[in-house]
């Protein structure tokens, strides 16, 4: 079900990236830290948590920690270049994420609008 202004066929662009990062990419289940009961952690929302979960066989580059993506965290990357990362799936150095994160390829758009969503967090 599409929220009700995408139904619509508006883009605010924090709104859509909203939707975006919490909805489609759920970024959260990864991104997020988790309380003893399981429950994401909501004052912590896109903060950067350890992964609780791993492969069943050792993988290559499985990254045990997805970082802050909240614009109070440390600044990994310029904006340009994660606009390149959301619309490539590569990195700077042009190297594909460590699983179990996906290489994305957003709209430029759609990018521009999780990068404005993720400017609001802090």
């Amino acid at each position: 079900m599409l929220a009700p202004w995408l139904a619509q066929g508006q883009n605010n662009g924090a709104e859509l990236g909203n939707y975006l990062v919490n909805n489609v990419a759920m970024c959260g289940d990864c991104h997020t830290p988790r309380l003893p009961n399981g429950q994401f952690d909501k004052s912590r929302w896109l903060k950067g948590a350890q992964m609780d979960f791993a492969p069943l066989r050792p993988l290559p580059n499985w990254a045990n920690k997805a970082p802050d993506l909240t614009s109070s965290g440390p600044l990994m990357w310029s904006q340009q270049q994660l606009l390149t990362f959301l619309e490539t799936g590569r990195d700077p150095k042009g190297n594909y994420a460590k699983p179990p994160m996906p290489a994305y390829r957003l709209k430029p758009q759609d990018a521009q609008a999780v990068l404005e969503y993720l400017k609001t967090l802090r």
